[in-house]
C-alpha cells in the first residue's frame, strides 16, 4: 500500500507524505520534508513586502511544492484591499514558477473564484479545509479546481458533498487539527464505501497529477 499523503498541515509529523505550510521565517526549511509557503491573509501586515521577498526566494527551492495557503477571508480583520493584493501577488509568483496554489477562502467563493479568472490562472488550483455545501463544490470542480477535506469529515453534510464529486478531484489534510492523516484517511474511506488501499491509490494518482511523478508516496 503507498503511504498516505497530507495535503496540508501545520505539524511537521513523521510517518507520511506531508506538505507543511510555513507562513512565516521561510528560509528556514529542513531539505528532509515538503512544503508550501504563503502569506496567509490573518497575518498580513506592514511588514507583508519583506516576507514576500524571503517568500519568493523559498518558493524557488525544489522541495517547497506549492504557493499558499493564500486567498481571502471576509471573518478575520485584515484589511480587504491588502488581501486582494497580496493574494494576486502570490497568483502571480504561482504561475510565475509553474507552482499549484493552495487556496485559503472563508466566505469569499465569489471573490476568490473571479480574482483566479481574471489573473488567467492555468496552475493547479486546490481549495484547503473544505466544508461547504455541494453547489459550492460543484462550481469550483466545474473550473477544474480540486477540493482538500479534513476534520470537517466527521460531518455527515461534508461526507455527503465528498461523495458527490469526483475522486479525480479530491485530497486529504489535517491543517491545525489533532487528527492524524490516518483517521481523515478512514473518515473519506468511510463516506465513500471504499477500502483504505484503494483510496490511498486514488490520492496518489492526484499528487502524481498536481505536483509531478517525483513524488514518492
Amino acid at each position: 500500500m503507498c503511504s498516505l499523503f497530507d495535503l496540508h498541515t501545520h505539524h511537521d509529523r513523521a510517518g507520511h507524505v506531508a506538505l507543511i505550510n510555513r507562513y512565516e521565517s521561510f528560509a528556514a526549511l529542513s531539505t528532509e520534508n515538503f512544503y508550501t509557503v504563503g502569506l496567509h491573509p490573518w497575518y498580513l501586515n506592514e511588514h507583508a513586502e519583506e516576507a514576500f521577498e524571503q517568500l519568493s526566494i523559498s518558493a524557488k527551492k525544489k522541495n517547497v511544492l506549492a504557493i499558499g495557503e493564500c486567498g481571502l477571508d471576509k471573518v478575520c480583520d485584515t484589511d480587504w484591499s491588502l488581501q486582494q493584493v497580496w493574494f494576486e501577488k502570490q497568483i502571480t509568483l504561482a504561475k510565475s514558477l509553474n507552482k499549484p496554489l493552495i487556496i485559503h477562502c472563508v466566505r469569499a467563493f465569489e471573490e476568490v473564484m473571479a480574482v483566479l479568472k481574471n489573473n488567467q490562472v492555468t496552475v493547479p488550483v486546490i481549495f484547503h479545509g473544505f466544508n461547504k455545501n455541494a453547489q459550492v463544490a460543484k462550481r469550483l470542480i466545474d473550473q477544474g479546481y480540486y477540493l482538500s477535506f479534513g476534520k470537517h469529515l466527521k460531518n455527515e453534510g461534508v461526507r455527503e458533498v465528498l461523495r458527490s464529486i469526483p475522486i479525480e478531484s479530491v485530497f486529504l489534510e489535517t491543517d491545525d487539527s489533532t487528527l492524524s492523516i490516518a483517521e481523515v484517511y478512514a473518515l473519506a474511506a468511510y463516506a465513500l464505501g471504499i477500502s483504505l488501499e484503494n483510496l490511498a491509490h486514488h490520492i496518489e494518482a492526484n499528487v502524481h497529477s498536481v505536483f509531478g511523478k517525483d513524488i514518492v508516496l
